[in-house]
């Protein structure tokens, strides 16, 4: 049966062994972090996972200024050097995919040489490392495509497919049929619709077409994970404990999974 799995720290109001304890019981048997959380907080969560028989799969890489990475100065290549350090991370934690985005925000930098040439380096860093990365889908096509272009014979090059930045960010572009083939990772989570508008909620609760998604995944072959990067937002769950957030979460997905598998 396919895995499912979720993000940790979804919810703040509860201890992080509560959390792991509580979805290991409710079958998710993958999850991932972020390396925002710190070394010693991940390999905290590394061993509550392994405990309770859960994959970490997934780490996600620094984000808040990835735009760097395209500038021929300082910041570019401090956010370089980031990268490299969350692909340490990654591998010391022997977690096999790390997300990295490609841009942020409506007017990145445009594709640059230096920029080209820090990506390629970090594809074979990670290769040296055994960590394959995985490319997300956040605002800007071109910037998937060219590193699906550029690293097409790269085996430890995938795709992260984020259904929620696709209905938020880019509503006239469907990635998948596009990617989809080299899908290796999985973002999941709802939002209304609303350009910009990232809410990261939990699968059914928003304007997402899952019928589609279902669709996409059945096309593309894919057959790991369902993983879900859902939060939950006072805004929005301000009337639902964080335990029952989180059955609700894995009730989702299980869903989600019924509508790809059918089991």
């Amino acid at each position: 049966m396919r895995k499912i799995g979720i993000n940790t720290r979804c919810t703040r109001d509860i201890s992080d062994e509560k959390y792991i304890e509580l979805i290991a019981e409710l079958g998710i048997n993958s999850a991932f972090s972020d390396v925002s959380f710190g070394r010693t907080a991940l390999h905290n969560i590394s061993n509550l996972l392994a405990k309770h028989g859960i994959e970490h799969e997934y780490l996600h890489s620094s984000f808040s200024h990835i735009n760097d990475m395209w500038l021929d100065n300082y910041a570019g290549e401090r956010m370089f050097a980031e990268l490299r350090d969350n692909i340490d991370c990654t591998a010391e934690l022997n977690i096999p995919i790390s997300i990295i985005h490609l841009s942020s925000g409506n007017n990145p930098p445009s594709i640059s040489d230096i920029g080209r040439k820090r990506y390629s380096e970090l594809v074979d860093y990670a290769a040296k490392k055994n960590v394959t990365i995985a490319f997300e889908n956040l605002r800007k096509l071109a910037n998937v495509a060219w590193a699906f272009e550029a690293f097409s014979d790269a085996p430890n090059v995938g795709f992260c497919w984020d259904c929620g930045h696709e209905n938020c960010y880019t509503q006239s572009i469907e990635f998948m049929p596009l990617f989809g083939k080299k899908l290796n990772s999985t973002h999941i989570h709802d939002n209304r619709g609303i350009k910009d508008g990232d809410d990261h909620l939990l699968p059914f609760d928003g304007s997402l077409n899952f019928d589609r998604f279902a669709e996409h995944i059945k096309n593309s072959g894919y057959e790991g994970t369902l993983m879900l990067e859902v939060f939950r937002s006072p805004e929005f769950y301000k009337d639902i404990t964080p335990e029952d957030f989180i059955i609700k979460a894995v009730d989702s997905v299980k869903k989600l999974r019924f509508m790809v598998d059918g089991e």
